[in-house]
């Protein structure tokens, strides 16, 4: 990449010069294909200080124009010091952010074009697109037909997973407020009663939902899970919270399982918390955000066996679908209950096409009115790439992470602390005899040792009180050589911090 030297290059950049921009979006795209080229030679884990960048920056915008070198040397001393390079093959961190040139080249399109696709009218082809696309990703991943656009259900892209779980919770609290006062209930009277329930590993989007939703806290049902069930759910626990709960007057109206949970990747019983959720009159909301991406190979589908009784059902594409952040796809049986609750119909947003109700408009199907043309992006991921070649790139991943898993189990210092059920690997450094707080601190201290290093970094969770080292494997760039370097590193600074004790 460049060095870091200024020169005065100054000369103020057109508003959008055809020729200009042909010329600067080159010397840009040479410049991000640099920071591909060269991203294995920087630290994982960005080394700075709180604060640092203030000391390197102006106080003030510059009142005259700069140069796009100055602030391509800007960036790369004193913005990518200060960067996770998460697209590095050495990131194993939470979970995959994906990227991939189709995915570059359809956010490149996105911005190029610009459209503002909150409603059918402003731009067809984003919603129509996006539209399409949904079903054909809802098809790799044979969800129920009721899912897709041809029946009262349909896809839309929100940014992320926790959008999709909020805007989930209020169509299902719009929904049952509806049905309680036709019942000639009173609204104040049913709002304080309104219940949802969830895993104690599920993601904590689901509880800053209810806090937006207005769900009280108290009310909020976050069900235990261990180790005896691999970390799912237990639809026994379930059930009685369910029974428990109506008996003390309760309400209950919404479950979010998760296929894939953040800790660990269990995967909740479905098909069995479903028909419970059913009989009780529950919103079943289904969380695959990091796990529904495998699902499109046949092999794992199973996993989704049951999503027949879901109300809605979401995944991040930018995950582990090589698209870039942020393309959330969320899926909803009845998008007439999402429109209900989040519709707007201010005057200077009213159209013919609209009103006699010829179209979808998105708008109504999210939290914001404005809206970027994401399903580009998406498009391009699957006509470039193919099925085919998503799901090789997504068992390649897993195959990777068994390896690891073999790797660790070989070794008796470390063990395994829960299935590996896709490409994340949960494991610890096993405490020494008269350890008193169970591995807890060498494990917390073996995980900054390496994260400091700058070699890989990786992050941890706890389950069941032990405090777990997690490896996600994910990054597009990662191949077997990166685990097999990272599980090196592992051990010697392991083998440093045992000899220290």
């Amino acid at each position: 990449m460049a060095s870091c030297e200024r020169e005065a290059t100054g000369s103020g950049l057109k508003p959008l010069d055809v020729d200009e921009f042909r010329a600067t979006a080159h010397r840009m795209v040479d410049f991000i294909a640099d920071y591909y080229r060269d991203i294995e030679t920087f630290p994982v884990r960005s080394q700075v200080k709180p604060g640092y960048l203030k000391q390197l920056l102006p106080e003030t915008a510059p009142e005259d124009p700069e140069g796009l070198d100055d602030v391509l040397t800007d960036v790369q001393c004193n913005i990518i010091p200060g960067l996770t390079h998460w697209q590095s093959p050495n990131f194993f961190a939470y979970f995959p952010s994906n990227s991939s040139t189709a995915g570059f080249l359809g956010e490149m399109l996105s911005g190029g074009l610009n459209v503002n696709g909150f409603s059918w009218i402003n731009s067809p082809a984003a919603t129509e697109l996006e539209v399409i696309v949904l079903d054909w990703l809802g098809k790799l991943l044979k969800l129920p037909e009721e899912f897709l656009s041809s029946g009262e259900g349909g896809g839309v892209i929100q940014g992320t997973a926790s959008e999709a779980v909020l805007v989930s919770i209020l169509a299902a609290k719009n929904h049952v407020l509806e049905m309680s006062l036709k019942k000639g209930l009173s609204k104040w009277s049913i709002l304080s009663t309104l219940t949802v329930y969830t895993s104690d590993q599920a993601h904590s989007s689901v509880e800053k939902a209810c806090t937006i939703a207005g769900i009280d806290p108290q009310n909020l049902r976050v069900l235990p899970a261990n180790g005896s069930t691999n970390y799912a759910l237990p639809p026994e626990i379930f059930s009685k919270a369910l029974a428990d709960d109506v008996a003390a007057g309760l309400l209950p109206f919404f479950l979010c399982a998760t296929v894939g949970t953040t800790s660990s990747t269990a995967v909740d019983p479905i098909l069995a918390l479903g028909t419970i959720a059913k009989e009780y009159g529950l919103w079943f909301h289904v969380d695959a955000a990091y796990a529904g991406s495998a699902c499109i190979c046949p092999e794992y589908r199973h996993h989704l066996d049951g999503v027949e009784l879901a109300d809605s059902f979401s995944m991040n594409a930018h995950k582990w679908l090589l698209t870039n952040f942020e393309c959330a796809a969320l899926w909803v049986k009845n998008s007439n209950l999402l429109v209900t609750a989040l519709s707007t119909q201010a005057e200077y947003l009213r159209n013919k096409a609209s009103e006699m109700r010829m179209v979808v408009d998105f708008k109504d199907w999210q939290i914001p009115l404005g809206r970027r043309f994401r399903s580009l992006k998406l498009w391009m991921i699957l006509r470039l790439y193919g099925a085919s070649g998503l799901r090789a790139y997504i068992r390649n991943h897993i195959e990777i992470a068994k390896h690891l898993e073999d790797l660790i189990r070989a070794d008796d210092r470390f063990e395994i602390l829960a299935p590996r059920t896709f490409a994340l690997v949960c494991f610890r450094l096993k405490p020494l005899v008269g350890d008193l707080d169970n591995g807890y601190r060498s494990n917390a201290e073996l995980q900054e040792a390496v994260n400091s290093s700058g070699s890989i970094f990786f992050t941890h969770t706890v389950l069941s009180g032990v405090y777990t080292l997690r490896i996600a494997v994910g990054a597009p760039l990662t191949e077997m050589r990166h685990v097999d370097k990272a599980w090196e590193v592992i051990k010697e600074h392991a083998e440093s911090l045992q000899l220290k004790r």
